[in-house]
């Protein structure tokens, strides 16, 4: 099969190296590529948001199968436009893309079919705002109703603060939405429960823990991810049965119950309270860096998988797991997730010689004249696989030292909650 990757991340780096170890590929493309996609698949450099271009170059290279990688293609609306075109894609439509696309959207889904969520308010205005505030407890959290690239989310412990991020948002700080979301901040401890939907089924696809704050003991702005785990210790059996009775079945029934099917992956991120799961948010995607660290553990061939799922056979495939922990930690562009310079040169990656059980996944690169430079916040995901979290960690230590990039930072705490249980039950 001839197929095409949508997207130029780590999570798309990882997905391509899977869909090159599938024995039904033939031909990748990466839309647009990294410098780790380079070395796999052929890179086209397109604006993949301009769905006619994209469309002439799908037909133009005789492409039998599209993976969409990151979520604004899927929220804008790509599956509806390939699909009409008669392009087998891999992905979830327009209408079941807003599950992430829109946090009110998926707040109300919450209201009405009683999925255990942190109690909310949609605001349209100050009005809304100042309403909401009169009868909550402070922390409170603000987000941004559209896509923010992982930066729509805050955490406000004052009433002023509150007022002046909203400010910003009913401002249009973010272009997607002039609207937002006010909810109760939840204590616990977060998850994200992964799985793969077809319309007539679904399969568990993995779990992981991954650490948002830039700073070391989950401090600072929210990032895209500075690092994650898998599988998530705290996701056993009972609570697996309560995420899918009480969150995932009546979200696919909402879907259902609109016509409008959800099919694709599915990142259901969690906050876990005294073993009780509830609804932090939805992923209509793969997740990145959790992406990186659930791949590695697959068994199963992906593409055929991905065959299974456009075909409506999910229920007709077994997906293995190998039995290994895995990590990934984030090296990022000094600055991040704040201004960031690009185009600094990585030298020391081809001087390395990986182990079988480590990988080095690309996300915001590319080659300047044949040279390795930086090309975004989050410049390469490090990842090993092995037996003991503190000794994958380790292991990843070393391999960041040898690349010994100056122009970047990376958390050195990735973790620490599970080995910190590990080692206090020892």
């Amino acid at each position: 099969m001839n197929i095409a990757l949508i997207g130029s991340g780590g999570r798309e780096h990882v997905l391509c190296q899977k869909i090159c170890e599938s024995k039904l590929s033939k031909n990748i493309l990466c839309i647009p590529g990294n410098a780790g996609t380079a070395k796999i698949a052929k890179n086209i450099d397109i604006d993949f948001l301009n769905f006619k271009l994209l469309l002439k170059t799908i037909k133009n290279h005789k492409i039998d199968l599209v993976i969409v990688g990151p979520e604004e293609p899927l929220v804008k609306g790509m599956v509806d436009f390939l699909n009409k075109h008669k392009v087998k894609v891999f992905g979830p439509n327009k209408y079941a893309a807003k599950l992430e696309g829109s946090k009110a959207f998926m707040k109300s889904i919450c209201k009405r079919y009683k999925i255990p969520t942190a109690k909310f308010k949609t605001c349209k205005n100050k009005k809304d705002v100042i309403k909401f505030l009169k009868k909550t407890q402070f922390p409170l959290v603000v987000k941004a109703d559209g896509l923010a690239a992982g930066k729509g989310v805050t955490i406000c412990k004052t009433k002023k603060e509150i007022l002046n991020v909203s400010n910003e948002i009913f401002k249009g700080k973010f272009k997607t939405s002039k609207k937002l979301v006010l909810e109760e901040f939840l204590k616990g401890e977060e998850a994200s429960y992964f799985l793969i939907v077809d319309k007539k089924s679904y399969k568990f696809f993995g779990s992981a823990q991954d650490h948002k704050r830039v700073g070391e003991r989950e401090k600072g702005p929210n990032t895209g991810g500075m690092g994650a785990y898998s599988p998530a210790p705290i996701i056993n059996k009972n609570l697996e049965k309560k995420i899918i009775n009480k969150i995932v079945k009546p979200t696919l029934l909402a879907l259902k119950n609109k016509k409008k099917p959800y099919t694709g992956f599915l990142y259901v991120g969690l906050m876990i309270k005294n073993n009780e799961p509830y609804l932090i948010e939805y992923n209509v995607r793969m997740g990145d860096p959790e992406c990186q660290v659930i791949l590695p553990r697959l068994n199963t061939d992906l593409v055929k998988i991905f065959n299974a799922t456009i075909n409506n056979k999910l229920n007709k495939i077994k997906i293995n797991w190998k039995r290994l922990k895995c990590m990934t930690i984030v090296l990022c562009s000094k600055g991040y997730p704040g201004k960031i310079k690009k185009n600094k040169l990585i030298k020391n990656i081809d001087k390395l010689k990986l182990m079988k059980n480590s990988f080095i996944f690309h996300a915001g690169t590319k080659f300047i004249n044949n040279k390795l430079v930086s090309n975004g916040g989050r410049v390469l995901n490090i990842t090993s696989t092995g037996s003991m979290y503190k000794k994958i960690r380790t292991n990843i230590f070393k391999i960041i030292k040898t690349i010994n990039w100056k122009h970047g930072f990376y958390r050195k705490d990735i973790g620490w909650r599970v080995i910190k249980k590990t080692y206090a039950n020892n």
